[in-house]
């Protein structure tokens, strides 16, 4: 019996109109046999949590190019220990300042992945951290 493959929310949370990057990143995940939902563009972290409980999902991916970063990826994290989903490993990814990401990991975003990082690095990351948690 085959182990339940890893399931991926890949989202992009603000205003962003570009989605190229989160889309890519969803290919990669899925040509490495993960199952990946991904919710569009211009999601709130409300909706993004309530994917992710509604998927039933073990790691969530935020992509975001808008500068909002500080304030919506904490969201999505408070939004999930508020609802008791704190389990849930969230990365982030997209344009974000070197100088910001000890920040985003005080609130909880285990890694923060830029622009030029190969997908094999992320998948690595992701099949790590989620054998862990297991």
């Amino acid at each position: 019996m085959s182990e339940r493959p890893i399931r991926v929310l890949v989202a992009k949370p603000g205003l962003d109109g570009h989605d190229r990057g989160a889309k890519v990143i969803a290919q990669a995940l899925r040509d490495a046999g993960m199952e990946v939902i991904y919710t569009g563009l211009r999601q709130t972290p409300e909706q993004i949590v309530e994917a992710a409980l509604q998927e039933d999902v073990q790691v969530i991916g935020l992509s975001i190019l808008s500068g909002a970063h500080l304030h919506l990826f904490p969201a999505v994290v408070e939004g999930l220990r508020a609802r008791g989903a704190d389990d849930i490993l969230v990365l982030g990814g997209g344009i974000i300042p070197d100088e910001d990401i000890p920040e985003l990991k005080k609130a909880g975003i285990a890694e923060i992945f830029g622009p030029g990082t190969p997908t094999r690095e992320i998948v690595s990351f992701i099949r790590e951290e989620v054998a862990k948690r297991s």
